[in-house]
């Protein structure tokens, strides 16, 4: 099933309700744009879900001996500075910012960009879309870092905030945190399965 999208004025949810009306479909994955336009997508296959748990298990592991932030995985929503309600496959919070957020706050959909966020392409998805939602959601609400992986053409392309793209093909390279992520670097041959 290709990803649908919903769209009717009238249908137009504020946070409140959008956040029940997830919670009441809480069997389909669901994101709304800052335009009001609801997305259902499907779920992925298994060979997305075994990439995206390799991508998980190497942030935690780091994220384990620095403990600087939080380390979210595809089922978090993130309510975004332009209202829009996105969920990356893997997403990274910084301590310091997390806890500026109240408790009400953090048991939503957190309103904050991630520091950091991973998109990984699976079967479903069209690249120029999920391109498009690296630009403005990701990277126009404050997202510091982000990496959109390609596993079929073992391609990744890198996002930061007023820079050009960054592409690299094949899977035989090492990813860096940079400063976002401090000791973190990432083996793209771990997703060679």
């Amino acid at each position: 099933m290709d990803t649908i999208e919903l769209r009717y004025k009238p249908l137009r949810l504020d946070d409140d309700e959008f956040y029940e009306f997830c919670r009441e479909n809480d069997q389909l994955k669901i994101e709304r744009d800052s335009e009001g336009t609801i997305y259902i997508m499907s779920n992925t296959g298994g060979t997305t879900g075994i990439l995206n748990s390799i991508i998980n298990y190497c942030l935690m592991y780091w994220h384990r001996s620095t403990k600087l932030g939080f380390v979210f995985d595809s089922s978090t929503a993130f309510r975004l500075p332009n209202t829009s309600v996105r969920s990356p496959d893997v997403a990274w919070v910084s301590a310091e910012r997390w806890e500026l957020l109240t408790g009400a706050e953090k048991k939503k959909f957190p309103p904050i960009c991630p520091d950091f966020v991973i998109e990984l392409l699976s079967e479903n998805d069209d690249l120029k879309t999920i391109q498009k939602k690296m630009q403005i959601e990701w990277m126009a609400n404050g997202c510091k870092l982000a990496w959109l992986i390609d596993p079929e053409r073992e391609t990744t392309y890198v996002y930061r905030p007023n820079e050009d793209v960054k592409i690299f093909r094949g899977f035989d390279k090492k990813l860096s945190g940079e400063e976002v992520l401090t000791g973190f670097d990432f083996d793209l041959s771990e997703l060679k399965i």
